[in-house]
This record gives C-alpha cells, structure tokens and sequence, in this order.
C-alpha cells in the first residue's frame, strides 16, 4: 500500500509537470497575481503592519510571450501603477506618475541620491526585473514540494521547510516571480511551513496558489506571517504585448 500511494503521488506531480510544461510551450498567455496577508491571532487587520496585497500594493497583472518577453503591471500604494518590459537580463520601466521609460539597469543603479535609504523606485525595477513568467515560477514551486496528491479538481502539494521559508517573503513583494521565485539572503524565518495548489484545464496549468506561514525575526521584532498568493492564467494563445518605442529600445 505505501509502494502504490509513492507512485500514485509521483504519477500526479508528472501530471502537475506536464501541465506547466505545456503552458511554457504555449505562444503567449496573461496572468494575475494576488497577496493576501492572513493576519495572526491578535493583530491588527492589516497583520501588524501589512498591507493586503503584500507590501508594493495591489495586485500584479503580466503578459509572457514563447521568446522570453514579459510584460508586467503593478499597482502600489495610493493608486501608482509600475509598468515593466523584461526580456533576458533587459528591461524598461515606468514608475507612477513619471511619463518616461527607464532602462531596468539605470533604474536600479538609482540609490536615491547615494544617501543609501529607502528608494520606491529602484526597488519597483528591482521587482520588474526579477519577473518570472508563471510557468517558470511554477516549474521552480513544484521542485519544492515533497508530495503531490489530485484532490478533486486539482491538485495539492505539501512544501519542503525550505520551500515555504522561501515563500513567507512573498507579501513584501520581493521574491522573485512570486510563488516559486528566487530567495538569496534575509531574515531569519523559523515555523516556515505550507501547501501548493494547482489547477489544471485542457492540460495545462490554468492556476496555482500558495498558502505558507512563518515567523521572521526583524532585528529582535518577530512578526508572524501568513501570505496566500494566488496565480491565474487567462488568454492563453490571444494575449499580445505591444512595447512602446521608447521601452522597445532598454530590451
């Protein structure tokens, strides 16, 4: 019985991995990205200081095209909207209310005067240019489950330890891609536990979600975090990314 449920849950994460790998192979399609912070027990509304939908804002929309093309639209506090084009290791940016495109390198290399403070701008472009495409970011999010199992209508995973401390990060906006994005060094997180979610239509992924908490120590203030970041994929195939001229020249 332990043989047949081991190659019954690997047999369901092949199923999870061709249903990416099939939406990697599509020409083009659009997605939607949505944080919600689960406040702890006790805190307040906004669970201890932040903000639904993680801490650049609102939701984030894109656009991925089959070359390696992204397009991404991010919505930050007070109504600001970050608009991005990254191919590669290029890009363009074009941050609130300014009416000019901005080179992701440039951008990034703003340190806001050489003051070494808190710059909304650069850190925008450094989000721009960590984007990855939801096939890739999933592709990377599966790698970091220890067990896949279809439960009715889709399919959920249990993350690894170190999976969803990679996660727990992910409603200040900072990881790379979201769901399945890249880490580096930060703060410590202890608890860091959690479950992936993904649905798959006509063989390919058609949605997935995370659901992680964690416990992050901020120079002796500990926060408890509990992100839910939802990934929906939508116009597969019917999805076009017009760049601008002045865009089209930074890729």
């Amino acid at each position: 019985m332990v043989l047949l449920a081991g190659s019954l849950m690997a047999a369901d994460k092949d199923d999870v991995s061709a249903a990416i790998a099939k939406l990697a192979a599509a020409d083009n399609y659009s997605w939607k990205t949505t944080t919600t912070n689960i406040p702890a027990p006790g805190a307040d509304a906004n669970g201890g200081g932040m903000r639904r939908g993680g801490r650049g804002g609102g939701p984030t929309d894109g656009k991925a095209q089959k070359d390696g093309l992204l397009y991404v639209s991010m919505a930050g506090r007070g109504g600001a909207v970050t608009e991005g084009y990254v191919k590669g290791t290029k890009g363009a940016i074009k941050t609130g209310d300014d009416t000019g495109w901005t080179s992701l390198a440039a951008a990034t290399a703003d340190d806001g005067g050489g003051g070494g403070g808190f710059n909304p701008a650069a850190m925008a472009a450094q989000r721009v240019q960590n984007t990855k495409s939801p096939a890739d970011a999933a592709k990377d999010l599966l790698s970091k489950t220890k067990s896949v199992a279809k439960t009715g209508d889709f399919y959920t995973a249990e993350l690894t330890e170190v999976g969803a401390k990679s996660l727990v990060t992910s409603g200040f906006g900072g990881m790379r891609g979201g769901p399945g994005g890249g880490g580096g060094d930060g703060p410590d997180i202890t608890g860091a536990k959690g479950t992936a979610k993904f649905w798959v239509k006509d063989g390919a992924l058609s949605k997935y979600e995370t659901d992680v908490q964690g416990s992050i120590d901020f120079g002796g203030n500990t926060r408890d975090m509990h992100p839910v970041t939802t990934i929906e994929i939508r116009e597969v195939g019917t999805t076009k990314i017009d760049v601008p001229a002045d865009a089209k020249k930074n890729l």
